[in-house]
């Protein structure tokens, strides 16, 4: 069986790859029958010479692979028809934008496997980058807090050569001792997150001691749903209510956000769920927020103060909560905002490393095993003969240009 590894084609670069040098051999070592070829870049974290170096060749056809692995988007005029593609299409939500990338995987008679769609029985999913958004959008806020406060400056991550080298950076951090942040969710990306916090020896307090108690030293607290959401009725918190409707629940975050000087979203948020903080709540006399790093990065969505997503090169903007409107980072009154939405890009090397060990562990044994599990054959979207599988065929009115844009 022979593998390719692509060269990235989508504007803006991206640097990342789904297989580091290191990874391709060890994978090779483990299945003696598989051979690895990797297409020349120019942009990737890690260089051509890496791959070399590991014996892994190097070839711009890569005609004679059967199963091809990149990492975003694949542009129309790279795609090779009859091949199995593993890559983020962003087509499963039927997204407008990429209505033509499917259209032509379609075309082509392409399987598309889509790392989004590849999941446990119960609907976990097998990898993914969440865990170093997590790490790169934690950073940034205490990147933030040093600007706003003028206290300290930090190299940006993407400067950093990898996530040692970023993590030296924090000796500078000083924040005061009555600081307190909050953060929601509890997936990969909150997990990430709280290896920073940790990294700063920031202390981890109980949702109920965050507001009920003072402390000698910056303190940190993870909120679950059941937090920050509650029933409209008034009725005890179900999680299981709370997933299959929604709807019958309100936001409960401003008891934590009067006590929380910088937040940090890491949370799922469905369209169904109500806001965590509205432009109201924001408002409010007692609404204490001094700085917003949004991970998860809902533009317009639950956390009011998110009004665009902002880039590597530009990290930082501010929101007016009194109009409602972007203002100057630093503004005075108003609300700091982190909102990158590719954090994992500022440290491509560490995110590529960590990416490809989920995927020699929760993916790779199922192209060996005959996909016993049925792991590949339900995260693919269409199959070798051009048509979309059973699971996805809901797409076909978005592949025939039936549905809104």
């Amino acid at each position: 069986m022979k593998f390719g590894i692509i060269r990235e084609g989508k504007n803006p670069p991206d640097k990342r790859v789904p297989l580091s040098p290191q990874q391709c051999k060890l994978l090779m070592t483990q299945y003696p029958g598989l051979e690895l070829l990797v297409q020349p870049s120019d942009i990737r974290a890690f260089k051509d010479e890496e791959y070399e170096a590991m014996g892994i060749p190097l070839q711009e056809d890569l005609g004679a692979c059967s199963v091809l692995l990149g990492v975003k988007e694949v542009p129309l005029d790279m795609l090779i028809p009859g091949k199995t593609y593993l890559f983020f299409s962003h087509t499963y939500k039927l997204q407008p934008y990429n209505r033509t990338l499917l259209q032509e995987i379609l075309r082509k008679k392409i399987r598309l496997i889509d790392y989004e769609m590849l999941k446990e029985d119960g609907g976990k999913r097998l990898l993914g980058f969440g865990r170093y958004a997590g790490i790169v959008g934690a950073y940034n806020a205490f990147r933030a807090w040093g600007e706003m406060m003028n206290t300290y400056q930090l190299k940006p991550a993407h400067q950093c050569h990898d996530r040692k080298e970023m993590e030296s950076e924090l000796i500078k951090v000083k924040v005061p001792d009555d600081l307190k942040i909050a953060l929601t969710g509890a997936g990969r990306v909150a997990g990430g997150a709280m290896e920073v916090l940790s990294a700063l020896r920031l202390k981890h307090v109980f949702p109920s001691e965050y507001i009920e108690e003072t402390f000698p030293e910056p303190v940190f607290t993870q909120l679950d749903v059941r937090q920050y959401f509650k029933r409209k009725d008034g009725q005890a918190f179900s999680r299981q209510e709370f997933y299959q409707d929604p709807e019958d629940f309100e936001s409960n975050f401003l008891p934590y956000a009067r006590h929380t000087d910088i937040y940090i979203p890491c949370h799922f948020w469905s369209e169904r769920s109500p806001f965590i903080f509205s432009r109201e709540d924001a408002r409010h006399e007692a609404f204490n927020i001094k700085l917003v790093s949004d991970i998860s990065c809902d533009i317009d969505g639950p956390v009011a103060s998110t009004l665009r997503p902002s880039t590597i090169e530009d990290p930082f903007y501010g929101y007016d909560p009194v109009t409602e409107k972007e203002t100057p980072f630093e503004t005075a009154g108003s609300i700091g905002v982190s909102a990158v939405d590719n954090l994992p890009c500022e440290l491509p090397r560490d995110a590529s490393e960590d990416f490809g060990n989920e995927l020699i562990k929760n993916v790779m044994p199922h192209f060996f095993n005959g996909d016993a599990e049925r792991i590949l054959e339900r995260a693919s979207e269409t199959d070798l003969q051009g048509k979309l599988t059973t699971p996805f065929s809901y797409l076909q009115d978005y592949v025939d240009g039936k549905t809104a844009d």
